[in-house]
């Protein structure tokens, strides 16, 4: 364990003018609350809070992180209080430490509504302080260096969780080599065979081919000081989970994984990156495709750096990383290097970035989301994404993640040039709205007025802020259809008692069922959500009281089954009193009820102990079976409106309505009719028939609906 003096020192290493008694004070505090407590591995507790502390000197932060890094266990495991902290350590320690406590208690894979829950607290908790994140991130490094004292299904949680939620956390905040190392640690608990591989393949590489690190670095120095170029240059392997992943997306074995080593070249000046980045290129030969320019164009978690990647001694491609040492500080530490010290003051970084600002990009889109799924998205597009850069027409830069589309960008310019989007020219070139934007390239979108999203759309885009909008568009003209549908069913239900609906019964309607105002009750008519005589009686109740009862259902309206047994009308074929019915039984589910004329029949030839025998009862039945039928009608003015009052007319009621398509000329839609039998259905379907603007109207079937237990789709 890190003793005090000791710790001490390293912070005075980078800020002479610390407050020592007051880390003094927080070391002898967190030591005292800790006392007796021990961990799993038999270690007094306490050198948990100091280890974490120490991580956070590595990163040269404040004393006030330092401290909260001492006592970031006490509210919750201890008997100190929030109170006490506070007076001891004043207000700002406090609420850190109290904050740390409040992440630790987050279940970040939890189900998806808890879990979504818990990452708006926890982006909450980074609003105000990012401090707070930097701790816990240092806290689940221990934990995870530490983390093979505990038992093996808390290790894979405790790694599941790591390697979908912290470790990517920490890559956004550009702290790539805690990032780095988080995915090692989990890795190496939740597939040791395959990390044990690629470790042995390094020992074999290294023995067959000597020190190749020390051989390219040897070689990139000799070449840049013969340029006259002062610069350090680092060599290192990847760390086994990187090359890994690498394996995995490029579906190649370990011998056939070329750029396995990575160099970085920490020049004196930015001029002096791009005069290294020559040297180098006149030397080997770029692979072409490997070049990234970040700082022209830097990340927005600060990062600059150019990326290329070489082919090297023996034909080895090595990637190369060209920097500044300002630059390879806020590479090292991201955004947590606008906390870091030199010298008993705040280093001066231009480069680091402001974590309000920071934080800001990066929860932008957050809160567009309208449900738990949404957020989701949006979250883990923002955390698990690289950045390509591509330009408009005028030369502005858009920054998006890889493998956006031009529908992403169209978003990232306006949303209103995303909503009015009809195609894209890129390099000068239309290309399809699905083309994957690569870095530097030039974007036009073409738009035109009229253009709404498209459903297709949503699986084309990329970023959140694209999805959300299209989303909300098409929910907009969702409603817009409901409440255009939903007015023509309140007229043909008013009109059924003698009545109208004008504007004023409408608002009346909407005060008596619950509703805002009359539009709302309009698209809960259209939508389904309420009918239009449950309205119209509540509207009207004596007219209601003056109805004859409706017919009255037996028991069981199928003869042949238990009257307890469970039984479902098979969506496949619909059957409807007075057409020949049998029964097929499933494990766990009951039975389901087709028409002996069901194409999905010959599936069961061979299993006639799961026939049952069935008819319909031959009483009279109430119009509550629906039948979905399809129709193409003409796109005129009134025409639903009419169809809906046939409907009406012939005592049926529609229970729901779908446009399947939309042409310029005609609509085919799909309506869910509610019949009482074989003889209803067919009157309904003629008086539709009938009407001049219908061109076609057929009864669906082979739908699917749902899989039983016994694995058997229905269809």
């Amino acid at each position: 364990m890190i003793e005090v003096d000791d710790l001490i020192a390293l912070v005075r290493a980078y800020n002479p003018r610390c407050d020592e008694a007051l880390i003094r004070a927080a070391y002898a505090y967190g030591a005292e609350m800790h006392a007796g407590q021990t961990r799993r591995s038999g270690e007094a507790y306490f050198t948990h809070p100091v280890a974490v502390a120490g991580l956070l000197t590595e990163q040269r932060l404040d004393d006030a992180t330092i401290i909260t890094a001492l006592l970031h266990d006490t509210i919750e495991d201890t008997r100190s209080t929030y109170g006490e902290v506070a007076e001891r350590f004043g207000k700002d320690i406090a609420e850190m430490v109290n904050g740390v406590t409040k992440l630790t208690n987050l279940e970040l894979t939890s189900s998806e509504t808890k879990q979504a829950e818990n990452f708006r607290k926890l982006f909450m908790a980074m609003s105000k302080d990012m401090r707070v994140i930097l701790v816990k991130l240092s806290d689940r490094l221990h934990n995870m260096r530490t983390i093979k004292h505990m038992a093996d299904h808390k290790q894979a949680q405790k790694a599941r969780e790591t390697m979908e939620i912290y470790a990517p956390l920490a890559g956004r905040m550009g702290m790539q080599w805690m990032r780095e190392e988080l995915e090692d640690l989990a890795f190496a608990v939740l597939n040791p065979e395959a990390r044990n591989s690629i470790l042995r393949r390094f020992v074999t590489l290294r023995h067959e081919s000597g020190d190749v690190l020390k051989r390219i670095s040897d070689d990139f120095v000799k070449e840049l000081d013969a340029a006259g170029l002062s610069a350090e240059v680092f060599g290192r392997a990847k760390r086994p989970f990187s090359v890994w992943r690498k394996m995995e997306e490029k579906k190649v074995g370990f011998s056939r994984l070329s750029d396995i080593y990575g160099f970085r070249v920490i020049a004196a000046s930015e001029g002096d990156c791009y005069r290294a980045l020559g040297v180098i290129h006149q030397r080997w030969k770029s692979i072409p495709g490997r070049f990234k320019d970040y700082i022209s164009q830097p990340k927005s978690n600060g990062y600059r750096s150019i990326h290329t990647t070489v082919s090297g001694r023996d034909g080895k491609r090595v990637e190369v990383q060209i920097r500044t040492q300002e630059m390879h500080e806020v590479a090292e530490r991201g955004v947590a290097a606008h906390w870091s010290y030199r010298d008993g003051v705040r280093a001066e970084n231009r480069f680091a970035v402001d974590p309000a600002a920071w934080l800001q990009s990066m929860t932008d889109r957050f809160e567009e989301a309208s449900d738990h799924a949404e957020f989701m998205e949006a979250v883990k597009l923002e955390m698990y994404t690289d950045q390509v850069f591509c330009f408009t027409p005028k030369g502005e830069v858009i920054k998006l993640p890889k493998g956006a589309t031009p529908i992403d960008f169209a978003y990232a310019v306006h949303t209103r040039v995303g909503h009015r989007t009809v195609g894209a020219r890129v390099d000068g070139m239309r290309v399809p709205l699905w083309t994957r934007l690569r870095n530097g390239q030039s974007v036009e979108i073409v738009t035109a007025e009229g253009q709404t999203p498209q459903a297709t759309w949503i699986d084309i885009a990329t970023t959140g802020r694209a999805k959300s909008a299209i989303r909300r568009a098409m929910k907009a003209e969702r409603r817009t259809g409901h409440v255009r549908l939903g007015r023509e069913l309140a007229r043909a239900s008013f009109a059924q008692v003698g009545k109208k609906a004008t504007d004023k019964a409408l608002e009346a309607a909407a005060r008596v069922h619950g509703f805002d105002d009359s539009e709302a009750l309009l698209a809960a008519i259209g939508a389904a959500q309420i009918s239009g005589r449950t309205v119209v009686d509540g509207l009207y109740p004596e007219l209601a009281m003056a109805r004859p009862a409706p017919d009255v259902e037996p028991e069981s309206a199928i003869v042949g089954l238990d009257p307890k047994a469970h039984y479902e009308r098979a969506p496949c074929c619909q059957p409807v009193p007075g057409e020949r019915i049998v029964g097929i039984t499933h494990r766990g589910h009951g039975v389901d009820v087709h028409a002996i004329d069901c194409p999905r029949m010959i599936e069961f030839e061979d299993q006639a102990d799961r026939w049952v025998d069935l008819s319909w009862h031959p009483g009279h039945h109430a119009a509550c079976n629906a039948v979905t039928v399809e129709m193409t009608i003409s796109n005129s003015p009134g025409v639903l409106g009419r169809i809906c009052t046939l409907i009406a007319e012939q005592n049926a009621n529609i229970s729901d309505l779908a446009f399947k398509d939309r042409k310029p000329d005609f609509f085919r839609v799909h309506v869910d009719v509610e019949v009482r039998d074989d003889e209803h259905l067919y009157s309904v379907m003629m008086a539709i028939g009938a009407d001049s603007d219908v061109v076609q109207i057929d009864r669906v079937r082979g739908r699917v609906s749902h899989v039983p237990e016994d694995g058997k789709t229905l269809a």
